[in-house]
């Protein structure tokens, strides 16, 4: 829309100003343009009320003096036509005065439209501006809300493995108990070596084992907790560090259930052990090794 040519137009048509061709432009516009009829009504009564309001004018000094002075004229060259002097000195006036009145009317016209046309741009770029606030709060409070559901996940994710943590311990302690009752029965529990192995896993943090040796009956009871399930072709192999050999005596191999991740091992070392230093368990092929290979699962003094 041309809003300025518009402005113009509703100025005009305000004061009946319009040629034809004007006026069907105008009519085709207002078709098109709710506003432009809005304003042209608003003009046409801002028209109205100024003509009522008009003071009266009073015509120049020097017009008086310039009309005695024609009529005095003709007077004294043609009697007959001194009575239609006074019609043809006068006629410029009320031309005049229209003239006047349609630019008043022009102005406060245009004043209008651009006063218009200025609040209605306002009040459009409010309404953006304050769209864009409301979207920007509510992509702020969504945000908000995923966080505080995360970070509900993550506490409750806390509390469920630290009360997993705290049922394996109880439970290696219930079976650290028994395994003590059955060796204080078989003899002195002070010649036992009893040692608890950590894990080293990244994906298992929670995996635990307890070994009990006896050094009289180069016997020992390994018992383990949260191993992850193997594959068919692998074993877990444990091993028995003793410091009178350069490498670590082989105690056996065993698996887990692939559910529970628990397991049992009674074992016997394939060499004779003086001092059981520490145990530990790696991830072998089945069958096991002579040497360690694999990564170290479990380790404990």
């Amino acid at each position: 829309m041309n809003a300025e040519r518009h402005e113009d137009l509703a100025a005009l048509a305000a004061l009946d100003l319009l040629t034809p061709a004007e006026q069907a432009e105008f009519t085709t516009a207002l078709a098109h343009h709710p506003e432009l009829a809005t304003l042209s009504a608003s003009l046409q009564s801002t028209a109205a009320e100024l003509a009522h309001t008009a003071d009266a004018t009073e015509p120049p000094a020097e017009l008086k003096i310039r009309l005695l002075k024609t009529i005095t004229i003709r007077a004294s060259s043609a009697p007959a036509p001194v009575a239609q002097a006074p019609n043809s000195a006068l006629s410029p006036f009320p031309t005049w005065i229209g003239y006047a009145t349609a630019a008043c009317f022009a102005c406060l016209a245009a004043y209008f439209a651009q006063a218009y046309f200025t609040e209605s741009a306002l009040s459009s770029a409010l309404r953006d501006q304050q769209s864009l606030v409301d979207l920007s709060l509510r992509s702020a409070n969504n945000q908000l809300a995923a966080e505080r559901l995360i970070t509900q996940r993550e506490l409750a994710d806390i509390a469920k493995r630290a009360s997993d943590s705290a049922a394996l311990v109880a439970t290696l302690e219930s079976r650290l108990a028994e395994t003590k009752q059955q060796l204080f029965s078989q003899g002195t529990l002070a010649d036992y070596k009893i040692a608890t192995l950590a894990s080293l896993l990244g994906n298992s943090p929670q995996a635990l084992a307890v070994a009990v040796w006896n050094p009289s009956s180069q016997e020992g009871i390994l018992t383990v907790q949260k191993l992850p399930a193997l594959a068919a072709d692998k074993d877990y192999q444990l091993w028995v560090v003793d410091p009178q050999y350069s490498i670590p005596v082989d105690g056996g191999v065993f698996k887990v259930d692939p559910t529970t991740g628990e397991g049992r091992l009674i074992f016997h070392p394939n060499r004779p052990v003086q001092t059981a230093a520490k145990f530990a368990v790696s991830l072998e092929r089945k069958g096991g090794v002579p040497k360690a290979e694999g990564p170290m699962v479990l380790i404990g003094p």
